[in-house]
């Protein structure tokens, strides 16, 4: 797909919307570079190509691919790594969460911070997070073998660094890998509602769970999940019932429960 016609597709999910109110004066949607955008076309070529052989996506057509898959995980990359212009007015639109812990959050730079998305599947969020955000160390934590294999051609084909597949399964990966997380991200997982106490898990203290979720879910999450802090959930655009939940664990470990 040309380049151009997925900055005009994805522009709607990177226009900042920090709050009900919608966009703050003066913000711009973000841009993305050449660079980043002939990656996202070369991504969907190697997607389309795998996609004919294993289940990768039931999603076949081009452009619905940028809207759905890349369009909500880029949504969910510029609100957990705000530009630098916008990293204030996106942590004080938190409602009812403390302004200290938030500040300590958050860092002038993204270097050294750690992501890992558990169930990666065909790459989203995880990848379109590290186009987004070169600097941060993610891995991509995907059971299946063949899939796992996607991945790696696809990092491969982009040139990343510092991004790393681990052929596990999540609830597997603590034990084989005692590593914890500044952010873990899910979307589109299998038991999702088992998955969530080994998430929550990886992260360490006062890291994020970015959750991709039909609003639906978000009384299994609050079940799941009762100890943790609470950020307002962010509609996604183009979406009637699609959110970013975003929550925070303590920043001592042992008030997660």
């Amino acid at each position: 797909m040309h380049p151009a016609r997925i900055a005009e597709l994805l522009q709607p999910f990177l226009t900042p919307c920090h709050s009900e109110s919608g966009q703050r004066p003066g913000e711009e949607p973000a841009v993305l570079s050449p660079a980043q955008l002939n990656h996202i076309s070369t991504y969907i070529d190697i997607l389309q190509r795998w996609n004919a052989r294993i289940n990768l996506t039931s999603i076949r057509d081009e452009e619905e691919i940028v809207t759905r898959h890349f369009g909500e995980s880029l949504f969910a990359a510029q609100h957990l790594f705000p530009r630098p212009s916008s990293a204030i007015s996106a942590f004080s639109a938190l409602k009812d969460f403390d302004v200290d812990s938030a500040n300590d959050q958050r860092r002038t730079t993204n270097d050294h911070i750690t992501v890992a998305d558990l169930g990666s599947g065909a790459g989203f969020p995880g990848i379109p997070i590290k186009l987004w955000a070169p600097e941060i160390a993610v891995t991509l934590i995907e059971s299946n073998h063949k899939k796992a294999t996607f991945l790696r051609e696809v990092i491969r084909a982009l040139t990343l660094t510092n991004i790393n597949v681990v052929p596990a399964r999540a609830e597997q990966f603590p034990a084989s890998h005692p590593t914890l997380f500044d952010v873990v991200t899910l979307r589109a997982v299998e038991r999702f509602t088992a998955i969530l106490p080994t998430a929550a898990a990886l992260l360490a203290p006062g890291g994020r769970l970015a959750l991709l979720i039909s609003s639906s879910q978000q009384k299994q999450v609050h079940s799941a999940l009762p100890n943790l802090i609470w950020q307002p959930p962010i509609p996604i655009p183009k979406s009637a019932n699609r959110i970013l939940q975003v929550v925070y664990a303590h920043h001592d470990k042992n008030h997660n429960g």
